[in-house]
């Protein structure tokens, strides 16, 4: 009788570009929210990891923000971030949306993914966007230009292929014994939970350049268990009067329901009450200050 197959267990890394849908991949292969997810570019500033655990191997999945040029400082940083966190992948996953052939910028980024170490998938996501023949002449462009590494189409959105995904990363790790606890699926703290789910929630509430000029920062986290309720402070960060002003909205409306609609995920992720106060803080320059940017940006 053959024996068990060996456990495996490392880190996968998610890069590249903005938009593609890194982070709506990582939530759907943890089966968690872990990372927020809004139409806008440059939504992820931090590198964030889900943990999903199978009976046969543990991925440590790493989200990244999206590689792009620009001389501001916070993106700059951003990029930094993310460069950063691909060394750290054994496994590494370019991300692409899907199309008739490579976009160019993408080929530039999977060129740098694939000059790394670690081994290389690229996958082809949103492919519930584009008929299936259609992507035939660009996962043989892939394979041409890439002939070591493994390619993927899948569709974070509907699911579409990613145990397919799952099953092809497994392959490539290490046989090892799980690297976090099995009942652990992010190693963010409830902090950091928190003010991703505000931003979040200005991101989807807000249009123009507000979301992108825009931090949040936890000023105080009160947990009352006999209470069953955890208190939390946030100070929004803009760079403007007049984004102060939006952000609010006429009567403190607009402010209002960004904060139920995070305090009502929240309380969903804690599984407990949650008292949410928000307090909008203008700074100006502060996307182009290093000091600030470490401070609030990643």
């Amino acid at each position: 009788m053959a024996g068990a197959p060996e456990h495996r267990a490392g880190s996968v890394v998610l890069g590249g570009r903005s938009n593609v849908g890194k982070s709506t991949l990582l939530n759907r292969m943890v089966g968690q929210k872990v990372a927020i997810v809004t139409p806008r570019p440059q939504t992820t500033r931090r590198r964030i990891v889900g943990i999903r655990t199978d009976p046969d191997a543990q991925l440590l999945l790493i989200d990244t923000p999206g590689i792009h040029d620009s001389s501001k400082e916070l993106n700059r940083r951003m990029v930094e971030v993310a460069r950063r966190a691909l060394a750290e992948g054994q496994v590494v996953l370019g991300v692409i949306a899907a199309g008739e052939s490579i976009d160019p910028a993408d080929r530039a980024v999977l060129e740098q993914l694939a000059a790394l170490k670690a081994r290389l998938i690229v996958v082809i996501n949103k492919l519930d966007l584009v008929p299936r023949p259609h992507l035939l002449p660009l996962i043989e462009a892939l394979h041409g230009d890439f002939p070591d590494a493994e390619i993927v189409p899948v569709s974070a959105l509907r699911g579409d292929n990613v145990e397919e995904l799952i099953a092809t990363i497994k392959q490539m790790l290490p046989v090892g014994p799980a690297l976090m606890p099995e009942d652990q699926y992010t190693d963010q703290t409830e902090r950091m939970i928190a003010e991703e789910s505000v931003r979040e929630k200005i991101f989807l509430a807000m249009r123009q350049e507000i979301p992108f000029s825009t931090a949040v920062r936890v000023e105080k986290f009160v947990d009352q268990p006999e209470r069953r309720l955890k208190s939390i402070s946030v100070l929004v960060i803009v760079e403007r009067d007049s984004h102060k002003a939006m952000l609010i909205g006429a009567r403190g409306r607009t402010l209002k329901q960004i904060g139920t609609a995070a305090r009502l995920e929240l309380e969903n992720i804690f599984e407990t009450r949650v008292f949410l106060t928000m307090v909008v803080k203008v700074e100006p320059g502060w996307t182009r200050d290093p000091r600030r940017v470490a401070e609030y940006g990643t």
